[in-house]
């Protein structure tokens, strides 16, 4: 969490001290600095203090991350560019916790070389949800299998490799499968 402590409590004229003996019990000046600079997380229950030796909400003390949008210029559909009714955006794609990463090296299948593909990572008791999807698969000894799930028996799938003629694989109780989610794809 990035917080604006600092900011407000210079903009105050206030200094750590002040703070320190303003909280509800009193604290120490380390104390604040610590959680100014990050070094100590900052609770709940530190920012509704703080916020209240300070005079301001516990929201004015939290900054979120910089998240970027795109306008929207039109929709694109089989009879061509259309303007939009209203106007629009949309948010930047953001990695969702547990999420991991396939970089494509090599043009496979539907893949090309140059893609990045976002997977969820799911626990064997939503293998479920892993029918007739791609899937990147631990095995042992750090390798990896990757297709699509055409099977499932138990904890064992049974993955249908994106290249013509491979064979399949079956990847025998994996830890966990990450489901491809998102196709970044640059075009050149």
């Amino acid at each position: 969490m990035i917080t604006c402590i600092r900011e407000i409590r210079r903009a105050k004229g206030l200094t750590l001290a002040d703070v320190a003996e303003r909280c509800a019990p009193p604290t120490t000046a380390q104390t604040i600095g610590r959680l100014e600079m990050g070094t100590r997380t900052v609770s709940v229950g530190w920012l509704n203090r703080i916020a209240d030796a300070l005079g301001v909400t516990a929201a004015d003390l939290v900054r979120l991350p910089e998240r970027g949008d795109l306008p929207v210029v039109a929709d694109l559909g089989m009879d061509g560019a259309r303007a939009l009714a209203h106007p629009a955006r949309l948010p930047l794609p953001e990695a969702l916790p547990g999420m991991v990463a396939l970089r494509v090296i090599e043009s496979v299948g539907d893949y090309r070389a140059g893609d990045t593909l976002w997977c969820e990572q799911i626990d064997p008791d939503r293998f479920g949800e892993a029918l007739n999807r791609d899937v990147i698969a631990p095995r042992p000894a750090g390798r990896f299998a990757f297709g699509r799930v055409i099977q499932r028996e138990g904890a064992r799938l049974l993955l249908l490799p994106p290249a013509p003629g491979a064979k399949s694989a079956v990847v025998a109780d994996p830890a966990w499968v990450g489901i491809v989610r998102r196709l970044v794809r640059e075009m050149r």
